[in-house]
């Protein structure tokens, strides 16, 4: 009897074991969708920030870079979520997110380490959604961005900059980014053929240049226009490009890929992302708001 009883509270205790550990895995590897509100004219942030920066020399191939994303709103707000995006010579080296409900700060950092002479980009984009009574939703956002070209050259000591103060320095941001700029053209022109795209008929923005657009009007457009129009772009990009990476860094996978490409139509009626996962071309297309 005390036998069965002791299976029964084995069998018992096992679902429920395993229950909790997929409510735990879930929320690890989840997150609230972003959603572009109505811009709120109350509250914004405090502060924001996306910084990379050389801390070490592993060894004498390797070096350690630190990767830092953060924000602060001026109060507590409902749902606060950012995302920052690094990548390595054009292509994607990691997707980083973080979200707290009913709270004013952010802060992610990892340390990543790097091999031979690359030219980092990190964006980041920070979000928040305010609640109010009545359901009334708004919603606060800024994009920070920050680059480093790391030089591990044999015939140099390691050494970094974000801009280029020397001549030596030149030369390297001419070259990596030279480099970096050929690879990413190839891939592009390769997704505008795919989807049979009049470039003539778009401005094209590097996802990694985005962030000009925080203070600065897309063409015709009002900075209120712009920042609405940016929003719900992020919108896409979160469902269409960040949670695949993160829904497959949780199984341990790895995906590969290049800084996308925003296409803004020059009729002023929607925009195009262009970007791969894998080899496999995407294209997502966002109508503007009917201002």
């Amino acid at each position: 009897m005390k036998k069965q009883r002791s299976i029964l509270v084995i069998l018992t205790i096992i679902p429920f074991i395993c229950t909790c550990v997929l409510i735990y895995l879930w929320q690890s590897a989840s997150a609230p969708a972003i959603t572009y509100f109505q811009e709120d004219t109350k509250t914004g942030f405090r502060g924001t920030g996306t910084e990379l920066e050389l801390i070490s020399q592993k060894t004498r191939d390797s070096y350690d870079i630190l990767w830092k994303s953060g924000s602060v709103s001026e109060k507590d707000v409902y749902l606060r979520q950012d995302v920052t995006i690094l990548f390595d010579n054009g292509r994607l080296y990691g997707i980083k997110t973080k979200w707290k409900e009913d709270n004013s700060t952010i802060k992610m950092k990892e340390k990543i380490t790097g091999e031979d002479s690359n030219y980092y980009q990190a964006i980041s984009y920070h979000h928040g959604e305010v609640h109010y009574p009545n359901n009334r939703i708004t919603s606060i956002q800024q994009m920070t961005y920050d680059q480093l070209y790391v030089i591990d050259s044999p015939n140099t000591d390691l050494q970094s900059f974000k801009k280029a103060e020397t001549h030596d320095e030149y030369e390297w941001e001419h070259l990596l980014g030279h480099t970096t700029e050929q690879q990413l053209s190839y891939s592009w022109n390769q997704l505008m053929n795919h989807f049979q795209i009049n470039k003539d008929a778009y401005t094209a923005v590097p996802l990694t240049a985005l962030e000009k657009y925080s203070h600065e009007p897309l063409p015709s457009f009002t900075q209120q226009q712009t920042n609405q129009i940016i929003g719900q772009l992020w919108e896409g990009i979160y469902q269409n490009y960040v949670i695949p990476f993160i829904s497959a860094e949780s199984q341990s996978e790895t995906l590969a890929s290049f800084v996308p490409v925003i296409l803004f139509d020059k009729q002023k009626n929607h925009l195009i992302v262009l970007y791969e996962i894998n080899g496999k071309k995407k294209r997502l297309i966002q109508q503007y708001p009917d201002f």
